[in-house]
């Protein structure tokens, strides 16, 4: 299933994506929460009734009649996974940085106050012109979990979106954890809707592609992550509970603009395209931080 946050003028809430068209669940399935997070929470018996209002007519409408919203548009926590690409570690490298291949995962927040939604505009900072794109798979917490081993990971995971992990460099840099610089408003676009871990097989086989203003900068696939799905939740899960809605970004491919010779920073009009075989493509386009 595709599960979409949507608005309309009567609001938002959740549908499911059937190729062109939208199924309001408001009306298909009227007893279901309307927010993600909620509705993970509900557990496995609000994810059967979702499957049973895919297969009726009721509630309809052509998808290009409603505003996509971010899936999870209030996550209780918006994790990212630093340097889980060989590649992107290696392009860091041929840039003259002494870095290697980090003996353990290295994770970092982003403000849940970042989220937007596949098609939302992002800010261009008035403190910065180092205004970077990673495109990424991120996937998200389906169920309260504790001390979960890499094994049984899948049982967790309510499924995936694509996400782009925009970034300030030089805010970036000003402290070890990347916090602030991976927190500013509207740089955590993600969409365009969750889809759910039964429709894919292996997380570590997706092609990965960003596009700037239609330059493919970035052609990668998970199958070069140093670290798989599973590991990244067994580390975290160690330390932390992990809760429905909690969105994990695994990481980036080589080709961000930091590291292309010279820099290409992104800069207001850019259009930024993230897209991932079999979970769709988010587009933001880069605007002047507003007053």
């Amino acid at each position: 299933m595709k599960i979409a946050s949507f608005s309309d003028s009567k609001g938002r809430r959740l549908g499911l994506v059937d190729g062109d068209e939208l199924i309001d669940l408001s009306v298909a399935a009227p007893s279901l929460a309307a927010d993600m997070t909620a509705l993970l929470a509900a557990g496995p018996d609000a994810l059967a009734a979702c499957r049973r209002a895919a297969g009726g007519k009721a509630g309809r409408v052509a998808l290009s009649q409603v505003r996509l919203e971010a899936p999870v548009p209030n996550p209780r926590k918006f994790l990212g996974l630093g340097l889980s690409f060989k590649a992107h570690v290696e392009e860091i490298r041929r840039s003259g940085l002494p870095i290697q291949i980090p003996n353990n995962q290295v994770w970092f927040n982003k403000q849940v106050t970042c989220v937007v939604g596949p098609y939302d505009p992002i800010h261009l900072p008035k403190v910065s012109d180092q205004l970077d794109y990673e495109g990424e798979m991120a996937f998200v917490i389906g169920t309260r979990c504790r001390h979960v081993k890499a094994g049984d990971a899948a049982r967790v995971i309510a499924g995936y979106m694509v996400c782009n992990d925009v970034s300030v460099r030089d805010w970036q840099l000003r402290a070890p954890t990347a916090h602030l610089g991976k927190s500013f408003d509207t740089h955590g676009p993600t969409g365009p809707w969750l889809t759910t871990a039964d429709e894919v097989p292996d997380p570590g086989q997706m092609h990965i592609r960003t596009w700037v203003d239609g330059e493919l900068r970035q052609d990668g696939s998970t199958s070069d992550f140093i670290y798989s799905v599973g590991q990244m939740i067994e580390e975290l899960t160690t330390v932390f509970t992990l809760e429905p809605g909690d969105i994990l970004a695994t990481g980036t491919p080589s080709g961000i603009g930091a590291m292309m010779n010279p820099p290409q920073f992104l800069k207001a009009g850019a259009k930024v395209r993230v897209e991932i075989d079999g979970l769709g493509a988010i587009e933001n386009t880069v605007i002047p931080e507003p007053a």
